[in-house]
């Protein structure tokens, strides 16, 4: 079996950008899913956007990744989660 090559060299900073509709607790529970797979990663970090219109906010976590496995579980629970539209 040939193992997959990767672009990226670990460990990395990595930055991911989470998108949802603007509500209460929508940081915090990303925060949360984020540390469970980087639990390095400083909340005070966290960069926040809030769209024109203020319907929807963007969180950037930039975490240090250390393996693919690692970013596919991270985004995996991210895109599962009911509050996130869109990871980038």
């Amino acid at each position: 079996m040939q193992q997959e090559t990767s672009l990226i060299e670990y460990p990395c900073a990595f930055p991911i950008k989470i998108m949802g509709l603007t509500q209460a607790g929508f940081a915090q529970a990303i925060l949360e899913v984020v540390k469970r797979h980087a639990p390095d990663f400083d909340g005070a970090a966290m960069e926040m956007r809030a769209s024109s219109a203020g319907k929807y906010l963007s969180v950037t976590c930039t975490v240090n990744a250390t393996s693919r496995a690692q970013l596919d579980n991270l985004y995996r629970e991210l895109c599962d989660h009911p509050m996130v539209v869109m990871v980038l």
